[in-house]
């Protein structure tokens, strides 16, 4: 989570949603770190959960990241929950809930769909409290 927080924090600099994800594998090697680029990019789907996925199945030039935990700061929206389930991650770790935009826990719940073939561990609430700071002090800021 410290990585997925230093991304969100660079996200935040750069004046993007502070949200920062990381892939690593089972020795918990780092495959991939990113954090929100959708103001950069001027692409709406630039979540950092996409980045860090893409990249992390293309370096491994595999598109199942089952061996793999997916550690994001906010609880994945509804398109991310299912780009997580497609990449078949084999773990999903979050920071603050999302209740507004969620799409694991709240929302769609995308995981726990019928619809959904794979359905990574779900840990969520990890070190929640600094992550909705971050994510706090970013909006207010901006009002």
């Amino acid at each position: 989570m410290d990585l997925a927080l230093a991304e969100a924090r660079a996200a935040a600099a750069r004046g993007e949603v502070p949200v920062g994800a990381v892939v690593t594998d089972a020795a918990g090697r780092v495959l991939a770190a990113a954090g929100n680029e959708v103001e950069a990019r001027g692409d709406p789907s630039a979540h950092a959960e996409l980045l860090a996925l893409r990249a992390a199945a293309a370096g491994r030039a595999n598109k199942f990241l089952g061996d793999c935990i997916l550690t994001v700061t906010l609880e994945p929206c509804p398109m991310c929950a299912q780009a997580a389930s497609l990449f078949r991650i084999g773990r999903l770790v979050f920071g603050a809930y999302d209740p507004k935009g969620g799409g694991v826990e709240h929302g769609a719940r995308v995981l726990a769909a019928a619809s959904c073939h794979h359905r990574p561990e779900v840990v969520g609430g990890v070190r929640e409290g600094e992550c909705a700071a971050l994510l706090r002090a970013f909006f207010a800021a901006r009002r």
